[in-house]
């Protein structure tokens, strides 16, 4: 950025925390001071106030937040342009992924993706659809990759690849020495499932409604747990039932540590999703986007 203090502008009011700026930049916070008092004395006007112990934007900082985030996008798209014709694309690109994702479908992708591109510095993070969604509108990230249902009206979700999710039970579980069962018997299991603003949650419980009017309030619920990995944790050890990505459990089941059991007339289909702000866009976003499609293949 051609004045640092606007990139200092930036991290404050991005964190509304001067703290947490100097952190990001490297700095100390009287430096952090120094450069806002600056910047309000060029402009003759106050960016922050403080109320209690919060800092919050005034009416100027946020026109000053709005001009910066576009000044910051017009540096990236000459960053981006000027590699380009050096034959040498660079930039930064701050992803976020929801769990399943991260764990399980991105980092094939990014290891293509680096290879291919290795002057791009690219970032992860890792969170639910609803955290990743969150990072979006707070303009954390760039770009993400969330599982599962449209969910706000603000963002533009794009298909990348379709998934299936899978009931699944310990391999040493009573419930291992059936092979299918029907609805009925399905909401009597108990069930592990992932946490609210889960996209996987999301999509099961759509799915029940839409095919038979069954709620959260039907299924026998054991508990939410955060994490694909701590609920195949607990399948190993337990009688319960959980359901999973197919991409996520695809080692165990081969392994006889899960099995798979059939729900008789139910299939829970699902997209990941690219997920983006409305308008225009980075040209590393859409450059990233038709690398992932083109190198990445869903089996399941």
């Amino acid at each position: 950025m051609f004045d640092f203090r606007l990139k200092v502008f930036h991290s404050v009011a991005k964190n509304l925390s001067f703290t947490k700026a100097g952190e990001e930049l490297f700095i100390t916070q009287p430096a952090v001071t120094k450069h806002i008092k600056e910047l309000e004395t060029q402009l003759s006007i106050r960016l922050f106030e403080r109320k209690g112990n919060k800092i919050l934007l005034t009416k100027a900082g946020e026109i000053l937040l709005d001009k910066v985030k576009k000044i910051n996008r017009i540096y990236e798209e000459i960053e981006y342009e000027i590699s380009e014709l050096r034959g040498k694309i660079s930039g930064r690109l701050k992803l976020g992924a929801s769990s399943t994702i991260s764990q399980w479908v991105i980092p094939e992708i990014l290891y293509k993706f680096n290879k291919a591109y290795p002057s791009i510095n690219i970032s992860l993070m890792n969170g639910n659809s609803k955290q990743v969604e969150e990072a979006l509108l707070n303009n954390e990230i760039d770009l993400g990759i969330v599982e599962g249902n449209k969910r706000r009206k603000e963002l533009k979700y794009n298909v990348f690849k379709s998934d299936v999710l899978i009931p699944v039970v310990g391999g040493n579980s009573e419930l291992a020495l059936k092979s299918e069962i029907t609805i009925d018997e399905f909401v009597k299991i108990p069930l592990i499932l992932r946490e609210p603003g889960s996209g996987t949650l999301d999509v099961i419980l759509k799915h029940l409604y839409d095919k038979f009017k069954i709620t959260l309030n039907d299924l026998n619920v054991l508990m939410h747990l955060g994490s694909t990995e701590s609920i195949k944790s607990y399948l190993y050890h337990s009688d319960a039932m959980a359901i999973i990505s197919c991409v996520a459990v695809r080692k165990e089941i081969e392994a006889g540590l899960l099995k798979r059991i059939k729900l008789k007339d139910v299939k829970f289909k699902r997209n990941f999703r690219f997920v983006c702000p409305h308008g225009t866009q980075k040209m590393l976003n859409a450059k990233f986007i038709a690398f992932a499609k083109r190198n990445f293949v869903i089996n399941g």
